[in-house]
Order: structure tokens, then sequence, then C-alpha cells
């Protein structure tokens, strides 16, 4: 099979999304196969995938659809017809508000979270009308659908309406060779600290109660213990600034903006606990990061959070400010419950791996392009009405110019 892979929804390697493409990509690519891979990548990424030079092939996509209305438009139009002219056999959108919509492949999406539908004003109306009308028809006409959580599985029944087995559940992986105990070499604290790694967003991440949970729990142990917060900021980021700058323990609040990923695992090595009260997540890859590396886990039980850290992690409820503050008292002051949390921790992330999530996707792969072959091929609406309205590509330049 020729498998193509759009990757628009890296973010420049800042998102979670970025992290699933790049662990997929590198899984897929070292399984070894007959198989051809096609990587669809932004002017701007392509040093992103250096790692995959020589053993697939990447097609550039010109800058200019990086917005996310214009990225949408292209997955609709010249995504399509590059398929068609590189003979591509299957198409993995990682992504469900940018899924194709015409049949001239096998299709595969991945749907990570309907956060936005459990999470009150995590997004505009806007956004809001798209995922429920549109991403929903887009959603319908895909032959596979992933789900990365038996969460987001259950909400796409839920809210899309789609049926449980008509959805394939694969867990995110791990790559083991970056994630691991050890001493950490660039950060370090003159003090024990809490960590929390997350974009900076209101109301969805929570950090505004965390913050408040820090204050209480200040209060109360007079404590030298400081709170971590890694992540770019993204909506609602002025509101957890000004509750950090109005922290009656300001100074020991300490926001350090984007980690790259070189850096991310010496960041969970040098934390003494890491935190993460968000308040829906479709997986949550932190927390199993986290635990890879040694470090004792609190964690909110919300969305797939609790599917995945199992028994491994100290459950808050992360709208009780209280909930969060006991946590962080007991765990800080605990030294025999931090060194419980951290033997589960590792034991639950040994069964996260990207291979095992590359394997199972490329079997969903290989059923779509058993169902599309034993299929009529038909042409879309708007194939059919519009047939000379999209631009050939320039194949030479390897670019959709």
């Amino acid at each position: 099979m020729k498998i193509g892979i759009s990757t628009s929804v890296v973010a420049r390697g800042r998102s979670g999304i970025g992290q699933y493409v790049f662990g997929l990509v590198r899984g897929l690519l070292d399984q070894h196969n007959a198989h051809e891979y096609v990587l669809f990548v932004l002017e701007r990424d392509v040093d992103l995938f250096k790692f995959a030079e020589g053993r697939a092939r990447i097609v550039t996509v010109p800058e200019r659809f990086r917005p996310p209305i214009k990225d949408i438009f292209w997955h609709q139009t010249r995504l399509p017809q590059l398929v068609r002219e590189l003979g591509v056999d299957v198409v993995h959108v990682p992504s469900y508000r940018r899924l194709m919509w015409t049949r001239s492949c096998a299709r595969v999406g991945t749907v990570h979270d309907l956060a936005a539908f459990e999470v009150k004003g995590k997004y505009d109306w806007a956004r809001m009308f798209y995922g429920r009308v549109v991403a929903r028809s887009l959603v319908w006409r895909q032959d596979n659908i992933i789900a990365i959580s038996k969460t987001t599985a259950t909400d796409m029944n839920k809210h899309f309406g789609l049926p449980t087995e008509h959805v394939s559940v694969i867990h995110n992986g791990l790559d083991h060779s970056r994630f691991f105990p050890a001493r950490p070499e660039r950060f370090t604290h003159d003090a024990p600290c809490f960590l929390y790694v997350s974009r900076l967003e209101h109301p969805a991440k929570n950090h505004w109660r965390l913050i408040q949970a820090f204050n209480q729990f200040k209060e109360v142990t007079r404590s030298k213990w400081k709170l971590v917060l890694a992540g770019g900021d993204w909506h609602g980021a002025e509101v957890i600034h000004r509750a950090a700058k109005e922290s009656p323990f300001a100074d020991d609040i300490h926001m350090l903006g984007f980690v790259s990923d070189a850096d991310l695992p010496d960041l969970y090595r040098a934390a003494d606990v890491f935190i993460y009260p968000s308040l829906y997540e479709g997986f949550g890859m932190p927390p199993i990061e986290a635990m890879a590396c040694g470090c004792p886990v609190i964690v909110s039980p919300r969305g797939a959070l609790a599917e995945v850290v199992g028994d491994a992690a100290y459950i808050v409820n992360p709208e009780q400010i209280d909930s969060i503050r006991l946590a962080m008292q007991r765990v800080a002051t605990d030294d025999v419950a931090r060194a419980q949390l951290r033997k589960a921790g590792l034991e639950r992330a040994a069964l996260f791996d990207w291979h095992r999530t590359a394997t199972e996707t490329l079997r969903v792969y290989e059923n779509a392009y058993r169902k599309r072959s034993t299929q009529p091929s038909r042409r879309s609406w708007f194939e059919t009405e519009f047939p000379n309205t999209m631009p050939e590509p320039n194949l030479k330049r390897v670019s959709t110019d």
C-alpha cells in the first residue's frame, strides 16, 4: 500500500496532536514492511520530519495553508487531488476537523477528544457549530475512525451518534528512549516543586483552581514547595497569568513558557510531584510521560485520564480546590506515598509504546484499504459539479503549489 499522512496539525511540534503524529510516523517507519509512506508537510515544518528522510516521501504544502480555515480548505480541495495523482491507497488525517470529504481513496481519521462538547466555554460558537454539524458529517464519511481512548469512542457515540463498533480504540504510545528515570541535568530547583505541563488554557486546563489550591497548601504547610507551570499561552492565558501574579506566594510560582521536546524529560525528572488537574482529556500524555521518568503523579480522572493512569496516580476532584490542596499536602509530606506512586507509575508507563500503536494503526489502514477495494468507485458531489476547479500540483517540485 501507499499510505498518505497529513501532518498539518503538528503546530510546530507544540501540541499533543503533534506528539501523536511524530510518535506514530516513527513507529510506522520502523515497521520494516513493504508499504510506502507519503507525508504532507507544511513548508516550515519540514525540518521537524528530518527523521523520515529517505524512508518516506515528503510533499510540501505551501505555508499559506497553515491558518485553520485555509488548512481545512486545503484538505477538501488540494489533498483529494494529490492522493489521486500520487496513487495513494489510504490517507490518514489525524484531526476530526480536517477529515477528507471526497472518496479519492480509503480514508482514516483520528479523533483525539471531544472536550469542546464536555467543557463549557472551551470554544466559541463558530467552532462549536463546525464541530457539531460539519465535523460530525466528516466523521461519518470515513472508512475507519481511530479513537485514542475508550472515552473518546464513547463520546463519539454520544455526540456524533457513531456506533462504538465502528471505531478502533488505539492508545497513544510512549518513546521509552526519551522518557526514563535519570538524574536531571538541566533543570534544578532550590526547593521541592509541583510541576504542571500543559498549554495555558482557561478554563479547560484548570490552572486557576490549581493556583488557588497551591495558595492554600502554602498557607497550611508554610513549606518551601514551589509550583512550576510549563506551557505556551493559549485561549484564556491572561486569566492564568493574573492568578499567578496576584497570588500571595507569587515568588514561588514559576512560569516557564513552552518547553522543547528535548528538554521535557529532564523537566519531569527534576520535579518532585507532577500534578495534572485538567477538566477533560481525550488521553493525557504528560501524566504517562512523567510516570515514565519516575515522577509521582496527582491527576484528575476526567475524560480518559482515569482510563490512562489506572491505579498508578493520586486522583483528585478537579472542581474542588480543597481536593487538589489535600492531595498536594498528602503527597508532598509523605515519602512513602511518593515512593509507592513512583513505583506504580513506572509499571503503568511501561504499557504504552509507539511501536505497538503503529502496529495497530497499520492494521486499521489495511482494513480500510480492503473495505475500499470491495466498494464501487464513486465521485463526490463537489467533483461532479466542479470537475475542473482543482489546480494541478507541481509534482516535479514535490509541492502542492
